[in-house]
């Protein structure tokens, strides 16, 4: 009787650990995916790069791009997010170590596996947060408009050219444009409401043109009202590439962790030497048989 009472503890000793060890994430793994994930992404981001596809620049010629671009450039993003968190999905199923001889439930192995990569997917996606977040500060930081004076607006980078253009003149410029290089940039911005330029703000614009530059009140006017338009098609397109940046990265992250999931199902199948999921049936011919046990 204190045997069998013995035994009995044991096995239940042993299925808690087991139950426990299953329970358990290994961050070693999940490091090792995301590290991998990151790796794969920036390499696939430079070959964008290279061959001219990007879904934003700083640059005025990139509003010449046109809406097919712009979106072969989100549709790539997607696409390198799926190969970069399968990759990184896969080495975090097939690194981790596999699941309790003990474990009853088939499907359990799979969600455990499966949280590896979830894991996985999320350390990734917060480390290439961090990173452009740092970047993006630094760059700001550094950027001549934040070393210049309190004058400057959100409107120079944006509409450079055309307020080059407003203030284009044959004879010398004053020496600092800034101030008025900056209200006229703050005036265009309204270009894209609903109501556009105000009629005031068109004809302060006018007498600054005429002032600063010297030409005729008619040519300031034609000058003014030709920027006015350049102005709101390159917020328009801004803000289109914007919508497509934000969707396109909302879009990879989400399918991405679906892929970083089902990879790291794969990789951990792999690794037991077992079958995919039924899910995973058509890939089957993929598996690892699992050697023969030499009987004795």
């Amino acid at each position: 009787m204190a045997i069998e009472t013995l035994v009995r503890e044991d096995v239940m000793e042993g299925g808690l650990v087991d139950a426990e060890e299953r329970r358990t994430i290994q961050w070693g793994s999940v490091i090792a995916g995301a590290l991998a994930a990151g790796a794969m992404s920036f390499i696939l981001i430079g070959f964008g790069v290279a061959i001219g596809l990007g879904v934003s620049s700083a640059s005025p010629t990139w509003r010449d791009a046109s809406a097919a671009l712009a979106l072969l450039s989100g549709l790539y993003l997607i696409i390198q997010a799926i190969i970069s968190f399968g990759f990184g999905g896969y080495i975090a199923g097939r690194t981790a170590r596999p699941a309790p001889a003990l474990t009853s439930v088939e499907d359990d192995a799979e969600r455990r596996d499966g949280l590896h990569g979830l894991t996985c997917w999320a350390l990734a996606v917060l480390i290439g947060a961090a990173l452009l977040a740092i970047i993006g500060a630094a760059a700001i930081d550094r950027s001549p408009m934040r070393s210049s004076s309190g004058n400057a607006s959100s409107a120079e980078p944006l509409l450079s050219y055309e307020l080059d253009k407003l203030f284009r003149a044959p004879r010398r410029p004053p020496a600092d444009m800034r101030e008025a290089r900056a209200e006229a940039g703050r005036i265009l911005m309204t270009s894209s409401s609903h109501s556009g330029v105000a009629l005031d703000d068109r004809n302060y614009l006018v007498q600054q043109v005429t002032a600063l530059t010297g030409l005729a009140a008619a040519d300031s006017e034609r000058r003014v009202d030709a920027l006015i338009a350049d102005a709101r098609t390159a917020i328009n397109r801004a803000r289109r590439n914007s919508v497509i940046v934000a969707f396109s990265v909302a879009a990879s992250a989400l399918i991405g962790a679906a892929v970083a999931w089902a990879a790291a199902v794969a990789g951990g199948r792999h690794r037991d030497g077992a079958p995919l999921p039924n899910w995973m049936a058509s890939s089957n011919r993929f598996h690892r048989s699992p050697r023969p046990m030499p009987v004795s």
